[in-house]
Formats: C-alpha cells, structure tokens, sequence
C-alpha cells in the first residue's frame, strides 16, 4: 500500500487504477466512486495500523469496459501499470502512471465516439471579453478564437467540449458567466500570463512570431491556447509534433447559434429520445471523418454567399454524375479513420 499511496499523491484529482496481477484496483474513496458509477462489489484490504481501507477492481482485460464509463461520468483516471514482469523480480514490482485519461484528453477508441471530436477547451476571460481554446489530441485540431463573452459562450454551446480548463480564482465569475455543464479542471493562476503563453506557443510551433497563425493581436486567446499545451504537459501528453499549426476562428465567416437554438431545432440531438436529429436525417457520410465535418457544417452554418453555392455545386456535381457518386461512395467506405490513426501514431498509442 506504501506504493499506492506514493504513486496516487502525485494525482489526487484522479481515480487512480492500480494495476495488481491481473486486475486493476482502487482503495479509498477512488473506490467508492468506482462502485458506484461501475456498479462493482466494494470490498477492503489490510492496511498496515490504520486498519483496512475501502477496495474495489475489475480484471486488466476489462478496462475498454469500465474506463470508457469513469470517463463519461466526468472523471479523470490514472492508469498505473506494472513496469515489469512479477515472475522475473523477488522485490517490489516497478510500478509507473503510464497514461492520464481525463473527459478531454483521450486517444483511447473505448472513450472515443468516432462521430464527433473530442473537444479539450480552455478559457481565459474577464468581465467583458474572453479567449478560449479548442483542443482534440485525437484529431489534431487546434483552434482559438476571442470576444465578447456572448460569442464565446455561443462557441462552447456549438463545439460542446468533453472538459474545460479554466484559472482557479475564477471559479465563481466562471459559473455566473457561462453556462457549460461538462467536466471541469481548475487550473493554478500563474498558468495564465501573457510573457510566459507566448513564450510557450512559440517554442511548441518552432516560430519566432504568432503572425503567421493570425492570432498575434489576440491577448486572450494566446493564454487561453498555451494553457491547453501546460495541460497537455501536466497529464503527460509529451509527444505533440503532430499538432504543427493552430488555427483562428473567424466569426465574420459564420451565423452563431446560442444553446437554445442548437437544442429546440434539434440539429445534432434530440429532446425526445425515439426522435430524430437534422444530422440523423442527413447523415449518409461513408468516413469518421466524413461525420465529424457533416456536425460541424450543421452547427456552424456559412454566412458568405460564395461559399455556400460552392458547397452547392459541389452537391450538385455529385446529385447529376451518378456513376462518379457511386464509385466515390465505395471507394470512401474502405477508408478508416485517417486522423485519429495518424495521432495515435504521432502521440505513441497506436497498436497492431
């Protein structure tokens, strides 16, 4: 247990699962919410003079099972893996944190719901105006934007983020402004300083200057985006090549619709659960990929009259060559998930 404890001080936030044979375990109160939301036997173990402490597990080859499920409801989870063969030591297994799954920050396909991203946010904001950060280690996409606080809470009703990283000393501004019900994580405020975000920005892109990303006049969204990239380091996220450029926001170029609307037209989810959504109706998208975008287009409608009927001809094109659709179709269909396969490569989580 001594071994335990040393490993789950250095993540008190998370429900630490700790690998022993062939089972994942919890003690304590990681264990009693573990029961609840996995609806598990909870049991105990000795422990030492303070007597016996709460347990619960389930077998190492149920955690596509169980993780997928802790994480849905909001947690962040360690997972502690043995770093050696038991068979081959007479002492004390080597035990190490091998990977931090938290709402907004999985790899995992258990977790991963291959129709949407899986969106990380990060706000930094003030009475009036706000900068905010959208993150999908998954996908690789990197986006920023700033504003007044209406748009940005429009921006988080439309993106719909798994977790929001926000500055601990905001916490009731934060929760009298926007209007997020997800996961959250307060982060310590000296993370959020203008020298300290660029100078961070700037060594992850390998640039001298933001220019190039459109985002160098925009205070609040640099901290906002170096925040996600503290976040990343701190959940030990380290290998990110793979994320080369962010990309701004540009609000000029879409209509915004509030939580209201995107609820009551029911564009991507349903009130009435045997009912269908505008992207049920309309989805005949062949790719993962092909889905997330179709979403996107739906939540975030163009408002350039170019735009729209170049999307147009393109439908048309296809509606009136229906040889080229169909063979398009096919051809789409054998093709996998592109992106989440090239992260999980980049970030080393990708198996035969």
């Amino acid at each position: 247990m001594k071994q335990y404890f040393s490993v789950k001080a250095k993540y008190p936030d998370a429900i630490l699962l700790f690998r022993v044979g062939d089972f994942y375990e919890t003690y304590g109160k990681d264990a009693v919410i573990a029961v609840e939301i996995l609806n598990i036997a909870l049991t105990s173990k000795a422990n030492g003079p303070a007597g016996k402490i709460e347990m619960a597990g389930f077998p190492f080859h149920a955690l596509d099972t169980y993780l997928p499920k802790l994480v849905r409801a909001g947690k962040r989870v360690a997972i502690c893996d043995q770093l050696e063969d038991p068979k081959k030591t007479k002492t004390l297994v080597k035990r190490g944190v091998t990977e931090l799954v938290t709402p907004g920050v999985s790899t995992n396909e258990a977790v991963l719901n291959h129709g949407e991203n899986n969106f990380l946010a990060a706000l930094h904001f003030d009475q009036k105006r706000a900068g905010v950060a959208f993150f999908d280690i998954s996908t690789a996409e990197f986006l920023t934007a700033e504003g007044s606080i209406e748009y940005i809470d429009k921006l988080l009703s439309s993106f719909n983020p798994k977790e929001i990283l926000y500055e601990r000393s905001k916490r009731s501004l934060f929760q009298k402004t926007f209007h997020h019900k997800g996961a959250r994580f307060e982060m310590e405020d000296w993370v959020y300083t203008g020298e300290s975000a660029q100078t961070r920005l700037l060594k992850h892109f390998q640039t001298t200057s933001l220019k190039g990303f459109g985002i160098q006049n925009m205070p609040l969204a640099i901290i906002a985006s170096a925040s996600v990239l503290y976040y990343m380091d701190m959940t030990q996220h380290l290998q990110l090549g793979h994320i080369q450029q962010i990309a701004r926001i540009d609000e000029d170029n879409y209509l915004r619709l509030d939580r209201y609307t995107i609820r009551n037209l029911e564009l991507c989810s349903t009130i009435n659960q045997e009912g269908k959504s505008l992207l049920d109706i309309l989805d005949k998208t062949c790719t993962p990929m092909g889905k997330r975008q179709l979403r996107r287009w739906i939540l975030f409608p163009l408002k350039d009259k170019q735009a729209i009927e170049s999307r147009q001809e393109v439908v048309a094109f296809f509606m009136t060559r229906n040889e080229i659709h169909q063979y398009v179709k096919e051809r789409l269909s054998l093709v996998g998930d592109l992106e989440r396969i090239v992260s999980k490569v980049a970030v080393g989580r990708v198996s035969p």
